[in-house]
């Protein structure tokens, strides 16, 4: 009986996904040609003059095109991870900067360094992802002792977390001076990366495939944990299991880019304005979108100090405050009107 009614409510979602949702339309055809076109212009932006020089086509493949990849996995990836864990915990302010996650990935990579000088990239991801779970499910830990779940109760509670990690962090790295290695993670950036370096990126792509073959079953874990018993969903397994996929991205991001601030905030929020809060038909749109994000804050990160390169970790944490700002101001001015 349960199973019938999940078969039911999953293609019931199918079905509105495929009349009142569609993915094809003229204005994501047109998002992606956005997107495709700001890809273009980060293959051809650069101090480098790729066209003038002899090995130009070479370092056009060496340097250029596995940064501008990296840029969109990277883009779907912290968007993807601000999606799920916002449906899961039910509050629109909720992504890995506001829940201490990235913090706890810095931590891991921390303690990598700290037992295996000199560690590969498998060892950091590695390092980052496992504490990345951990944290996260401390994180739900917290929530469920709490008893008032107010919108601004949440994030406050992940800052607080995310704050002591890091202090822990810093603590750390002063006492074995490792502080570049806290240092150089705080500042993500893409100017680092080439072709040998990102190619890990590519597992964010079965992260989303994942999350898409259960995106029926998430949403039904975001109604509360009472509702999706009650309809025969183990809801501590989905929990485990969207936990995990966070930490997977959310490591390997980590290890490869850096902190990368609010882009998980900004994107899922947009869309969730715009489209409601199906995960399966909003899911393209804030992959697209984190995508479009990420390149265009990393061209103005290229282009606005030139020759230099700013920090895009720098530019989306301005964007990012800004929209935090403005989500908690309407929240605010609602509950006024309420």
């Amino acid at each position: 009986m349960q199973k019938n009614i999940i078969t039911g409510i999953e293609r019931s979602s199918q079905s509105r996904f495929c009349n009142h949702n569609k993915i094809w339309t003229k204005s994501f055809i047109l998002a992606i040609i956005v997107v495709i076109s700001l890809g273009i212009i980060s293959l051809f932006t650069g101090v480098y003059d790729i066209r003038g020089q002899e090995d130009g086509m070479e370092m056009f493949f060496i340097t250029r095109v596995p940064r501008t990849v990296a840029l969109m996995l990277t883009g779907a990836a912290m968007a993807m991870t601000g999606l799920v864990m916002q449906l899961i915990t039910q509050n629109r302010l909720v992504e890995p900067t506001t829940t201490g996650t990235l913090e706890w990935a810095g931590l891991g990579l921390l303690f990598v360094y700290l037992l295996f000088p000199g560690p590969t990239l498998v060892l950091r991801m590695t390092g980052a992802i496992i504490f990345s779970f951990v944290g996260t499910m401390i994180f739900f830990l917290f929530l469920r002792r709490v008893r008032l779940r107010s919108s601004l109760i949440v994030p406050i509670i992940g800052l607080m977390l995310g704050a002591v990690i890091s202090a822990v962090s810093t603590f750390l790295g002063l006492l074995f001076q490792m502080s570049q290695v806290i240092e150089g993670w705080f500042v993500g950036s893409f100017s680092a990366v080439q072709a040998g370096r990102y190619e890990y990126l590519w597992i964010i792509v079965i992260v989303t495939i994942i999350i898409f073959i259960y995106a029926n079953r998430l949403t039904l874990a975001g109604l509360g944990e009472d509702v999706a018993t009650s309809l025969g969903v183990n809801y501590n397994s989905l929990i485990l299991l969207a936990n995990g996929l966070i930490a997977v991205a959310v490591g390997i991001v980590a290890a490869v880019i850096g902190n990368l601030p609010f882009l998980g905030l900004i994107v899922p929020n947009i869309v969730s304005m715009i489209r409601g809060d199906d995960l399966r038909s909003n899911l393209p749109w804030v992959c697209l979108i984190g995508m479009g994000t990420i390149t265009l804050c990393d061209i103005i990160s290229r282009t606005i100090i030139m020759p230099f390169e700013v920090p895009v970790s720098l530019i989306l944490g301005t964007m990012g405050s800004v929209v935090f700002l403005t989500i908690l101001l309407r929240q605010r001015k609602s509950r006024r009107l309420i």
